[in-house]
């Protein structure tokens, strides 16, 4: 039974029934049993074999309700952007014949990755665009937008550029560039980008997803990205403490 006396406010006590519930649903989701091509571009190689080996989070580490919040926006501001573009006359598929989510396998199942969508055909958006294309779409806070909007996506988010070129190298669509769009959560102010595609990004992405999931499987952790279980990086890590009580 939940104490509400420990809460300070009517609002906080209806969070704290709707975070253990959404903690609840999380929790009874099947595990993940594969490197999930959406994170190769994360900055450190051991946290990606501690997700590929969904390894326990550190006690207390668990993904806290307002964080599970922000991952249901997307999907909605995903949903909304999907209808938005097909109001605008694009021809966006999201599904296969089956119902189920684009996307590919490979390694034996080992790596696996779910696009956002593809493009058959729409609009014509002007000289380097063309059909069919990679769509991917991210929501964003005010600031991370704008440092897109400033800095471009291979600067400003290097992990959701990796992202995009090793979706278009194992979906076949590395002929067009692709379409990276983001929606302002703030402001609904939509960011568009035409991503060429990066052999040697998605290259360098594929190579790694070989270099985790072996040396996972053959019980080698590699190397820390950072010196200092002090960095932000670290500091936010669910496998901070497991991290740095090993060598």
């Amino acid at each position: 039974m939940m104490d509400f006396n420990a809460f300070k406010s009517f609002s906080g006590q209806l969070t704290a029934l709707i975070d253990a519930a959404m903690q609840r649903t999380r929790a009874a989701q099947p595990r993940r049993t594969y490197l999930g091509a959406s994170r190769l571009g994360a900055a450190c190689e051991r946290a990606l074999q501690y997700e590929v080996a969904d390894a326990p989070v550190d006690p207390g580490r668990e993904t806290e309700g307002r964080l599970l919040r922000v991952f249901e926006r997307g999907h909605v501001m995903e949903d909304c952007m999907a209808a938005w573009l097909r109001e605008a006359g694009f021809d966006l598929r999201t599904r296969n014949a089956a119902g189920e989510q684009l996307g590919f396998s490979a390694l034996d199942g080992r790596l696996q990755g779910h696009v956002d969508g593809v493009l058959v055909a729409g609009p014509d958006l002007g000289p380097g665009f063309g059909y069919p294309a990679l769509w991917e779409n991210k929501c964003l806070g005010a600031k991370s937008w704008r440092e897109l909007d400033k800095h471009r996506l291979a600067v400003a988010k290097p992990i959701y550029a990796a992202q995009v070129a090793i979706y278009q190298a194992y979906l076949g669509l590395h002929e067009q560039p692709a379409l990276f769009t983001a929606v302002n959560a703030d402001t609904m102010e939509i960011y568009a980008e035409r991503v060429p595609f990066d052999a040697g990004l998605a290259q360098r992405m594929s190579d790694r997803a070989v270099k985790v999931i072996t040396a996972t499987e053959a019980g080698e952790l590699l190397p820390r990205a950072f010196a200092e279980p002090t960095h932000v990086e670290c500091r936010m890590c669910p496998w901070q403490d497991r991290c740095w009580r090993t060598t």
